[in-house]
């Protein structure tokens, strides 16, 4: 196996390194549209309180990084994205993600984004390696890497490990370093295909042995259209943390206490100080 990679990602105040040795960091997904009519209404009409009060609310859940995404019918992203960062960054102090696969709109969330952030995403697409990567190499930020490409989602741990090579070697040509590509080896839902998570943990594997990267997952996908899909989320992030995944991207209210728990089994928690701490000081359910 390769040595740990180590992914900085610096805030307005606070610093956050992805590794194989640090606790699993945990990236809130609450600020994001997609099937959250509320918020796509409230972003429709520029209304950026309701970004930063779910900011807030998460890093008090415990998110250590804060996920942007505005992509929402309606919406000028190239405009409302760089406006909707600097709103988060007003309120909160950890690292941001910044979600987008608009690159005018990236680029312009890049220009005022404060400290060290975390691009969301590049995939293995030759138009999405053109657009991004020359945006991550000029303004020096680590960058999530979708194992996809042009033929789509690939069925098998092998091919996704092809597609994470090649976002590599595109990434070394610009001298973007490998720590700072983090492999999303892309959680599907099993209610479609009961393999799904078998070949997800397996590439996970994989990319550790053979390419040592850190690992993200969009982790509650794995649930969708299935019954107390909390269960299932918890039992993934669970196999995915022993797997090797580094960061998951989910809702802190309810990953924080099985990614602390995970961590602590598996030894990343001395004298469980922080599986204590958070329980001692767990928030109220939001409403």
């Amino acid at each position: 196996m390769m040595s740990t990679m180590e992914t900085e990602l610096v805030g307005k105040q606070t610093s956050v390194t992805i590794a194989r040795a640090n606790p699993t960091v945990i990236i809130g997904e609450r600020i994001n549209p997609t099937g959250r009519k509320r918020l796509a209404a409230e972003l429709v009409a520029g209304n950026i309180g309701y970004v930063k009060r779910e900011a807030m609310r998460q890093v008090e859940q415990g998110a250590d990084v804060i996920d942007v995404n505005v992509g929402a019918a309606g919406v000028d992203e190239v405009a409302l994205l760089p406006m909707a960062v600097q709103a988060v960054a007003e309120v909160v102090d950890v690292p941001i993600s910044i979600d987008t696969a608009n690159p005018v709109a990236l680029e312009a969330a890049l220009k005022v984004c404060p400290g060290r952030p975390l691009v969301n995403s590049v995939n293995g697409e030759d138009r999405s390696l053109s657009a991004i990567l020359p945006l991550v190499a000029q303004y020096k930020v680590p960058v999530i890497g979708l194992l996809m490409d042009d033929e789509g989602i690939p069925a098998t741990a092998e091919r996704r490990l092809e597609v994470a090579r090649k976002i590599i070697a595109r990434a070394k040509s610009l001298g973007i370093a490998p720590a700072d590509i983090v492999f999303d080896c892309l959680a599907l839902t099993v209610s479609t295909s009961h393999e799904a998570a078998l070949i997800t943990l397996d590439t996970i594997r994989r990319v550790v042995a053979e390419i040592g990267s850190n690992v993200v997952l969009g982790s509650s996908n794995v649930s969708f259209g299935l019954p107390d899909r909390g269960m299932i989320n918890s039992a993934f992030v669970t196999l995915a943390i022993a797997a090797g995944m580094t960061a998951t991207i989910s809702n802190p209210e309810h990953m924080k206490q099985p990614v602390l728990a995970t961590d602590l089994v598996l030894g990343k928690d001395e004298w469980a100080m922080r599986y204590i701490t958070y329980f001692r000081s767990k928030p109220k359910p939001s409403e």
